[in-house]
């Protein structure tokens, strides 16, 4: 197998996928940059190259178009119009709609066959509809759901209790976005409930932390890029290691017909299942609500 992945998007996100990929251990040995200002593709390319006598593995980078898409394991889509100051991620839902609607169709004139990775907000409704757009089977279609988000949980945890993030088992589900949640019931420091460790005061503080984390480094430099691009580089080495990992991902969910992020095996196939644990009643209805979220977007995106 090539290993080929093609990132279409080269601005901060893109980016900081591409340099974290060329600086992590990884499978991937052919990498394709393709975005709408070529020249600026060209000067990415040129600069990740000339770094490549650092790097920990061999990898053939270029400058490409939706055609090297046809013989590519996976296509990472970062392109989309940006999250401003102020805006929420369902606010970009009409622009970024349009984009993918004309640019899925063309990606699969090429033939293309494999396994597509986004991570374009309003993330999950973006995720669906190119899952249909595409035509490709559910479980070739994942986004990148709250895998950050429960990475940055896990800091603040960790960071509160001065404990690994490592040693911190912690999710969070549900919409990436406002809606998101995290299940306490499920959480754990090593082999003990969170709420031995915190109260409901402090982790309520967290859960707020976490939500409002991207607005906040927004705020401060304009954009996240840093841990989304490290976080996409962990799912694609998941999937071209066939890692069978358990990591929170937008992923199908058919019986509400809506992508949403609940702890999700990931391999080489894509999507090999998702894990639907054990929910208090409170819990529950917050991830119902989180659905009915993301399927009211859907809806008026199909309206529009």
């Amino acid at each position: 197998m090539k290993n080929k992945v093609v990132l279409i998007g080269c601005g901060s996100v893109g980016m900081s996928y591409a340099y974290a990929l060329l600086n992590q251990k990884t499978s991937v040995m052919e990498f394709v940059l393709v975005d709408i200002k070529e020249d600026k593709v060209i000067g990415e390319v040129m600069d990740l190259n000339h770094g490549l006598s650092f790097a920990p593995h061999e990898m053939n980078i270029k400058a490409g178009t939706y055609a090297d898409c046809k013989d590519a394991d996976i296509v990472v889509i970062t392109a989309g119009i940006p999250q401003k100051v102020g805006e929420t991620r369902m606010d970009l839902l009409k622009k970024n709609h349009d984009l993918f609607a004309s640019m899925i169709p063309e990606i699969m004139k090429t033939g293309f066959d494999g396994i597509f990775l986004i991570a374009t907000n309003p993330l999950d409704v973006v995720t669906y509809f190119t899952w249909k757009y595409s035509g490709l089977p559910a479980h070739r279609v994942l986004g990148s759901g709250t895998t950050l988000d429960t990475s940055r949980l896990r800091y603040l945890i960790g960071k509160k209790l001065e404990v690994s993030p490592k040693n911190i088992h912690a999710y969070v589900m549900g919409e990436h976005g406002d809606s998101e949640f995290v299940p306490w019931s499920n959480a754990s420091v090593g082999l003990q409930n969170i709420r031995e460790f915190l109260s409901e005061e402090e982790l309520e503080e967290i859960y707020q932390g976490v939500r409002d984390s991207a607005y906040e480094i927004q705020k401060r430099k304009g954009d996240t890029s840093y841990g989304i691009g490290m976080c996409l580089v962990r799912i694609t080495n998941a999937i071209l290691d066939n890692q069978n990992s358990i990591m929170t991902v937008s992923s199908y969910d058919k019986d509400h017909d809506v992508y949403i992020s609940t702890p999700t095996v990931i391999n080489r196939h894509g999507v090999r299942e998702k894990i639907w644990v054990s929910l208090t009643q409170k819990e529950s209805e917050k991830l119902q609500h989180s659905i009915q979220v993301v399927k009211n977007a859907i809806e008026s995106a199909e309206k529009n």
